[in-house]
């Protein structure tokens, strides 16, 4: 039988978290359920909730990073047990389609059903109600929820002895950060990087560009708390604005410019694309990650520019991170002492306070917040 589960939720766009008890759907086959131990506030459901990212049904449950342990496993589904512990990947990855068959399983097939709210194999099945009506599933797992059923696409056993809180971080923010600069920029040792918006997607890039071997490492963030904070993520120089940036990259590489740009800005407009391809030399790359409007289209690029210094503008879905790999490969880096999650965390919140999350994100005061559940 469905159980109830609280849920922070938003009723439609543009809109506020607030919480709400729903019924949720018993496992069926390659299914678990799963209780929420944390979860990550990132920024893509605060754009589900202004409407940057519409989605296909309200009211809509957020949440697409997040830890836990398994409490009941559907039938049929081998390979999981109850007590297991699992990292949520926003990303499903079904191993057959084309693109997983590639080895881009960041690209899987069944991505096209994210926003729909929906089971991927049935546009018409939920597995969240209210009062017997839909109730949308972000991303296919909502773990802005006590308690969550979810395809067994879109977990990844972990080790029980690494902490919950941590491993939460590693479901979107670290690998899509981390991934950017080192998949996506294909960074090298001696090279010099901006990271254009340093919160939980630029601290993470600033991670990979230092592991990767860069030799300068800017962060860009109009926020001094931010711009302090960067140092700790590998930064090697902080500016407020991508001009400074830029001018500082100049200054050391004869007059050309970054070898990458990354660009992980909360809310990106066309004109930051301009700004980070003004930015990187002759061949150099730009990494575009951040989201903003997604329906906008436009930005002011200097096409001769971009044609005759040879530069190239990447975009970067979840780092191109595979999450099988990446998930535990993250894990036993931080495992190793050499990859910053606790550190991440500014502020812990309760399920109640989403909406208060999101107000400290929009001013600046976290580099990441994260829901902890009893």
């Amino acid at each position: 039988m469905p159980i109830t589960t609280r849920v922070a939720l938003v009723r439609g766009a543009p809109g506020t978290y607030e919480t709400a008890t729903v019924e949720l759907d018993d496992p069926r086959q390659g299914e678990v359920t799963v209780k929420l131990a944390a979860s990550g506030l990132c920024h893509s459901d605060d754009h589900v909730a202004t409407g940057d990212v519409p989605v296909a049904v309200y009211p809509y449950v957020g949440g697409h990073e997040g830890a836990g342990v398994i409490t009941a496993v559907g039938p049929d589904t081998p390979g999981y047990e109850v007590g297991d512990h699992v990292v949520f990947s926003f990303l499903p990855a079904c191993g057959k389609c084309e693109f997983c068959a590639q080895g881009l399983s960041n690209l899987c097939d069944l991505g096209a059903s994210l926003l729909t709210g929906a089971r991927a194999d049935d546009p018409t099945s939920f597995r969240m109600t209210e009062n017997g009506n839909p109730v949308g599933q972000q991303c296919g797992i909502s773990t802005f929820a006590e308690y969550t059923t979810a395809s067994v696409d879109s977990v990844v056993k972990i080790g029980k002895d690494i902490p919950l809180k941590a491993a939460a971080l590693v479901g979107c923010g670290v690998p899509t950060g981390w991934g950017s600069a080192v998949n996506s920029a294909n960074i090298r040792p001696g090279a010099t990087v901006i990271v254009m918006g340093i919160g939980g997607i630029g601290a993470n890039a600033l991670q990979g560009a230092a592991h990767a071997g860069a030799t300068t490492v800017i962060a860009v963030d109009p926020v001094p708390f931010k711009r302090e904070q960067a140092k700790l993520f590998g930064a090697t120089h902080a500016y407020a604005t991508i001009e400074e940036a830029a001018d500082f990259a100049r200054s050391l590489t004869n007059g050309q410019g970054a070898d990458a740009t990354i660009v992980t800005i909360g809310v990106v407009k066309g004109e930051h694309v301009g700004e980070a391809l003004a930015s990187i030399r002759k061949a150099g790359t730009v990494v575009l990650t951040g989201l903003g409007d997604i329906t906008a289209a436009g930005a002011p690029i200097a096409l001769g520019d971009l044609t005759l210094m040879q530069k190239r503008l990447q975009g970067s879905l979840f780092g191109e991170s595979n999450p099988r790999h990446d998930i535990p490969n993250l894990l036993r880096m931080y495992q190793a002492g050499q990859l910053k999650l606790d550190e991440l965390v500014t502020r812990e919140y309760t399920l109640d306070q989403v909406a208060e999350a999101y107000e400290d994100m929009h001013a600046g005061r976290n580099i990441r917040g994260v829901i902890v559940f009893d």
